[in-house]
C-alpha cells in the first residue's frame, strides 16, 4: 500500500500548482490551452488527494483491527508497564528471600524487560501512526473544499474563455437538414454511428495518421475503468464499448485531432460527442453534461470537449467520508466510449497508453 502521507503531500504539492496555474492564465497566450491543463492539473491533484485519503482511512482501519484482535495481550502489556512505571526504586532492588533472590529476580528482569520494551516501542510506533493518519484525513477536509472550489472557477474560467475566443475553430461544411433526419430515423447509437460513417468528413485527409497513434493516447476523461469491452453488465447485457465512472464536472477532452461529427444530445445517452480522428474511424463519447463544441468544428488533440453533468455536489466532508468507503465512491457520473473502425466496433482500450 503507498504511503498516505507521501501520496498526501504530492497531491498538495500538486494542487499548489494548479492553483499557480490557474492565476497566471489570465496572462496566458492562449487562455483555453492554458486553463484546459490547468483544469485537468486541478483533476489529477484532487484524484491524488482522494487516493491519500483512502490509504489513510484503510490504514488506520487496519491499525483499529490488530488493536481489537489483541486487545487482552495489549491489556497485560499496559499493565504491566503501569506497574514498572510505579514500582518504587527501592522495592524492586529487595526481595524475601535476600541477596540470592534479588539476584534471580534481576536475572528475570533482564530478560523479561527488553521483551517488553520491544512491545512497547511497537505499541507506541502503531499509537503515532494512528495519530497521524487521523490528522492527515482531519487536514485533508479543508484542503479538498479548496480545491474544489479552486476547480470550479477554473472550469467557469475555461467555459468563459471558450466563449469570448475571438480565433474560432476551423470548420467544415455540414448538411444540417440531412443530419436533422438521421436524428428522427435511428433508435440506437450504433445504427447512428453506422450512418454517419458511410460519408466521412471531408477535412480528415488533411489530419495525422490516427492508426500510428495506437496505444499511445490519452483517456478523454479521468476516471475509473467499470466495465470493458463487451463486458457484461449485471443484467447480462454486453456492449460495444468501455464505461468510466467519473467525477461530477470532470472536462472531457479530444485525445487526437479530429472532426467533430456530432454534438448533442442523443435517445437516452444524454449529450453525444463522436469525433472522426480519421477516415474510416469514429469515436464515440456518450453521458456528456456541458459542451464546448459543436458538430462542423476541426479540435486539436487536448483540446476541450465538454464537462460531464453536475451530479451531486459534495462538500469536502461528505467527500471524506464517501471517499473511505472505497475507490470509486466520489464517482458518480459515467461516460460510455466506443470506437468504430470501417463501420465495426474495435476495443478502444488498444489506442490508449496504460492508465
Amino acid at each position: 500500500q503507498p504511503d498516505p502521507a507521501m501520496t498526501a503531500r504530492e497531491a498538495s504539492r500538486m494542487l499548489e500548482d494548479a492553483a499557480t496555474a490557474l492565476q497566471d492564465a489570465d496572462g496566458a497566450r492562449d487562455r483555453v490551452e492554458a486553463l484546459t491543463e490547468t483544469v485537468r492539473a486541478y483533476e489529477h491533484g484532487l484524484d491524488a488527494l482522494r487516493a491519500g485519503i483512502r490509504n489513510a482511512a484503510l490504514r488506520e482501519r487496519t491499525i483499529l483491527l490488530v488493536f481489537e484482535a489483541e486487545r487482552e495481550r495489549l491489556a497485560r502489556l499496559i499493565g504491566v508497564l503501569q506497574r514498572i512505571e510505579d514500582a518504587p526504586a527501592p522495592a524492586m532492588l529487595l526481595h524475601p528471600e535476600g541477596p540470592l533472590g534479588t539476584a534471580r529476580l534481576g536475572m528475570i528482569v533482564a530478560d523479561v524487560t527488553p521483551a517488553v520494551a520491544r512491545e512497547a516501542r511497537i505499541l507506541r510506533e502503531q499509537l503515532e501512526e494512528l495519530a497521524m493518519m487521523r490528522a492527515l484525513q482531519d487536514g485533508a477536509v479543508g484542503q479538498l473544499e479548496a480545491a474544489l472550489t479552486g476547480a470550479q472557477e477554473a472550469r467557469s474560467a475555461l467555459s468563459q474563455a471558450i466563449a469570448d475566443r475571438v480565433d474560432l475553430p476551423e470548420r467544415f461544411s455540414l448538411d444540417n437538414d440531412a443530419m436533422r433526419q438521421i436524428l428522427e430515423s435511428v433508435d440506437s447509437l450504433g445504427s447512428f454511428a453506422t450512418t454517419l460513417g458511410e460519408t466521412p468528413a471531408e477535412t480528415t485527409a488533411g489530419l495525422p495518421d490516427f492508426e500510428s497513434a495506437r496505444g499511445t493516447l490519452r483517456l478523454p476523461v479521468l476516471g475509473a475503468l467499470l466495465r470493458r469491452f463487451n463486458e457484461a453488465d449485471a443484467a447480462g447485457i454486453t456492449r460495444p464499448g468501455v464505461l468510466y465512472a467519473v467525477p461530477p464536472r470532470a472536462l472531457l477532452i479530444s485525445p487526437w485531432p479530429a472532426s467533430i461529427r456530432y454534438a448533442g444530445p442523443l435517445l437516452d445517452y444524454g449529450n453525444v460527442i463522436i469525433l472522426e480522428p480519421q477516415a474510416d474511424y469514429l469515436l464515440i463519447l456518450a453521458g456528456a453534461g456541458d459542451l464546448f463544441v459543436t458538430a462542423g468544428e476541426l479540435v486539436r488533440a487536448d483540446a476541450p470537449l465538454g464537462l460531464m453533468p453536475d451530479g451531486n455536489d459534495e462538500t469536502g466532508t461528505n467527500l471524506i467520508v464517501s471517499d473511505t468507503l472505497g475507490g470509486g465512491a466520489g464517482l458518480t457520473e459515467t461516460l460510455y466510449m466506443e470506437l468504430r473502425q470501417g463501420g465495426s466496433p474495435v476495443n478502444p482500450l488498444d489506442w490508449f497508453a496504460a492508465q
